[in-house]
C-alpha cells in the first residue's frame, strides 16, 4: 500500500519493526510528559516537556510510514489499538519513578535510539534511511542532555550518587529488553534493512558502560564474562505483546480523551 518491498521481506516483518520504533517513542514520550510541572527544577521541566514532544513527533513519523503498509493511520494506531497489540519494549512503560530513574532510563534509551538511527541511516531501504537521517539530529541533542545529567548527578553528592546507583541497578537490566529480537527479524537483517538487535546491543554497550563508569556508577553484571543482565535474564516480552500492567494503565490514560468522543473530527 504505497511501499515496494524487496524479495524476501514481508510487510509483516517491516510493520513489526516500525511498530517497535513507533511504540517505544509514543510510550516513553507519554512517560516524559508526566514530568511537566513536576520536574525538580524549571530547566528540567522545560527540557523533559520538549523531549516528550520530540518523542511523540518521532512516533508519528514511524506510524506514518507504517500506514503505507497497513492502511491504518497514526491516530488509529495510537488511540484505537488494544494495549496488548503494542510492540514497545517493557522498559519504556514502567512508571516514571523518581527523577534519578527517569534520567537513567532516558540516557539508556537515548543512546539505544541514537545507535539504531545511525545504523539504519545506511539501510538498504530508502524510506528508513531518509527518516533516520532526518530525526537523528534531535536524538543527538537528547543524548547530550541525558548524558550530561548522568555525569553531573552520578558523581556529585553522596545522596545524589546513592539515588543514581539505585536507578542504574533497576533500569539497566530492564533496558536490555530494548534489544529483544523481533518477529521475522532475520528477513530485515538479510535484506540489509538494519544490522539486527544483537549488533545494536553491542554498539550500545560500548557507549553507555564507559559513561556510567566514568560517573562512578557500577554497572550490573551477572557472570565472569562481564555479561550485563539481571540474573542472566533480559526484560523481554514487549516485542511479542507480553506486557506488564503498567502499559495497560498507561494506554488507558493515553486513549481516555480520544475515547470520550470516538471518531470525532477536530
Amino acid at each position: 500500500m504505497g511501499i515496494e518491498l524487496p524479495a524476501g521481506v514481508t510487510a509483516e516483518a517491516l510493520s513489526e519493526f516500525l511498530l517497535a520504533l513507533a511504540d517505544d517513542e509514543l510510550v516513553l514520550g507519554h512517560r516524559d510528559s508526566e514530568w511537566t510541572a513536576y520536574a525538580p527544577i524549571l530547566e528540567e521541566d522545560i527540557a523533559f516537556s520538549n523531549i516528550a514532544q520530540d518523542e511523540l513527533g518521532h512516533s508519528l513519523v514511524w506510524f506514518s510510514l507504517c500506514e503505507k503498509l497497513t492502511g491504518k493511520n497514526p491516530d488509529e494506531m495510537a488511540f484505537q489499538r488494544p494495549w496488548e497489540d503494542f510492540r514497545c519494549c517493557r522498559f519504556v512503560a514502567y512508571p516514571k519513578g523518581d527523577f534519578a530513574y527517569t534520567v537513567v532510563r532516558q540516557f539508556l534509551f537515548d543512546v539505544a535510539e541514537q545507535v539504531r538511527l545511525i545504523a539504519i541511516s545506511s539501510s538498504s531501504f530508502g524510506p528508513l534511511r531518509e527518516i533516520s537521517q532526518r530525526i537523528i539530529r534531535e536524538e543527538n541533542y537528547h543524548v547530550m542532555h541525558s548524558q550530561g545529567l548522568i555525569e553531573r548527578l552520578g558523581d556529585a553528592t553522596e545522596e545524589s550518587r546513592r539515588r543514581m546507583q539505585s536507578a542504574v541497578d533497576v533500569a539497566f537490566p530492564q533496558s536490555l529488553g530494548i534489544f529483544e529480537h523481533l518477529k521475522a527479524e532475520e528477513e530485515l537483517v538479510d535484506a540489509g534493512f538494519f544490522p539486527g538487535n544483537d549488533a545494536l546491543k553491542s554498539a550500545w554497550l560500548a557507549q553507555v558502560v564507559p559513561v556510567l563508569r566514568k560517573a562512578t556508577l557500577t554497572v550490573p553484571v551477572h557472570d565472569h564474562k562481564n555479561t550485563f543482565a539481571a540474573d542472566g535474564q533480559s526484560d523481554d516480552g514487549g516485542r511479542q505483546g507480553k506486557h506488564t500492567v503498567h502499559l495497560q494503565a498507561l494506554v488507558a490514560d493515553l486513549q481516555s480523551v480520544y475515547k470520550l468522543v470516538p471518531n470525532a473530527k477536530w
